[in-house]
């Protein structure tokens, strides 16, 4: 279920109908999750530490939070100083158990996000595991010369206690508003956030003034040891899926289709049709394998936009994916190009959210 600002009314009582009639399971999974929240804090059920530094990055909610641009800002900061692995789940892989990125054959051996970063990050080591627990020392292991590990969407895996755990949470859908699952996309209860270090509220407007983001830091309500920061979105060249070399420039009298298996995609959708004068949108779920009749739907779709001036594009998560597809693409010349995302800090924060994370690495002890 999405939230957004309505003055539909009828959109307002169906929503409130749904959150009615999903209460009785929203009850359920509240007591499941509670329960186990209640084992670790009693060390009933223990939380793993390690001897290096473990950085988790993850939300409350279940997605389009904008984990992989941060993911990627932090590897791009702090591989330049202390060598660094990344550790997913691999979500909607094929496979189970442990496996470093450099064994999968396909993307669909550890999954989109998995292979995204070992693409654009080849010197860094890339693993997946189910298990953070068991994950990391097989990790470090096959790793031997990694210092620091970043735990890729793990803020509800209580099996490993990281030294830094970092939260974000989207302007359009802050936790503060937002209710357990089914009737809300709460992965556990708001006050969970309290378990954070940091928190990151990400996807804001460019235009978000200090005085909105100090009222946004209030119902945030953060602990006297959290920092909070605001991030936006900052999109870069579109470049050809198979050829990073071929570059296209945005065109005002152009017709794109906008291919997308991500979640939450308006803040794409906004800034796509502001380049171009008309978006057609072919939208799948979240981490959606895209069959080969989904390809020939999106060259359907395609070829009914108007010319001359037409074309496609993805996200670099849904081109990990579109690459299964790599013969069939370049057969049929579908001119296919991904956005890629760059994060950059509000009201120059930066330093500020570097020194934050450089003070408790110096001051990291095993």
């Amino acid at each position: 279920m999405q939230y957004r600002s309505s003055d539909n009314k009828e959109y307002v009582i169906q929503e409130t109908l749904v959150k009615i009639l999903l209460s009785p399971f929203t009850a359920l999974y509240a007591v499941g999750i509670s329960i186990r929240n209640l084992l670790y804090k009693n060390d009933v059920l223990k939380s793993a530490r390690f001897d290096i530094p473990v950085v988790s990055v993850g939300n409350l909610s279940i997605g389009g939070t904008g984990k992989t641009p941060h993911i990627e800002y932090l590897v791009n900061w702090l591989k330049q100083y202390i060598p660094v692995a990344i550790l997913s789940r691999g979500y909607k892989r094929e496979t189970t158990g442990f496996l470093m990125s450099y064994q999968a054959k396909t993307v669909k051996d550890i999954g989109d996000e998995p292979f995204q970063y070992t693409t654009k990050f080849p010197d860094v080591p890339v693993a997946v595991s189910e298990n953070r627990e068991l994950g990391i020392p097989l990790l470090l292991k096959s790793a031997p010369d990694t210092k620091m590990i970043l735990l890729d969407d793990a803020f509800q895996h209580l099996s490993v206690k990281p030294y830094i755990n970092i939260l974000l949470t989207s302007y359009d859908r802050p936790f503060y508003s937002d209710h357990l699952l089914p009737s809300g996309r709460l992965r556990e209860w708001r006050s969970s956030y309290e378990r954070a270090d940091i928190i990151l509220v990400t996807k804001c407007p460019a235009k978000l003034t200090k005085e909105e983001g100090a009222d946004l830091k209030l119902k945030i309500n953060p602990l006297p040891h959290q920092r909070v920061f605001f991030t936006e979105y900052r999109y870069s060249f579109l470049y050809h899926i198979f050829d990073g070399g071929n570059f296209k420039s945005w065109n005002k009298n152009a017709y794109v289709l906008l291919v997308t298996g991500i979640a939450n995609t308006q803040y794409l959708e906004e800034y796509v049709k502001s380049k171009v004068k008309h978006v057609q949108r072919f939208s799948f779920a979240d981490h959606h394998w895209y069959t080969n009749f989904d390809v020939g739907q999106i060259k359907r779709q395609y070829d009914a936009l108007p010319g001359p001036d037409k074309y496609i594009v993805t996200t670099e998560k849904d081109a990990t994916r579109l690459s299964l597809h790599r013969d069939y693409i370049l057969e049929n010349n579908l001119p296919i190009f991904a956005l890629p995302i760059e994060v950059n800090f509000l009201w120059n924060q930066e330093e500020e959210f570097k020194q934050t994370i450089a003070d408790k690495l110096i001051a990291f002890k095993a």
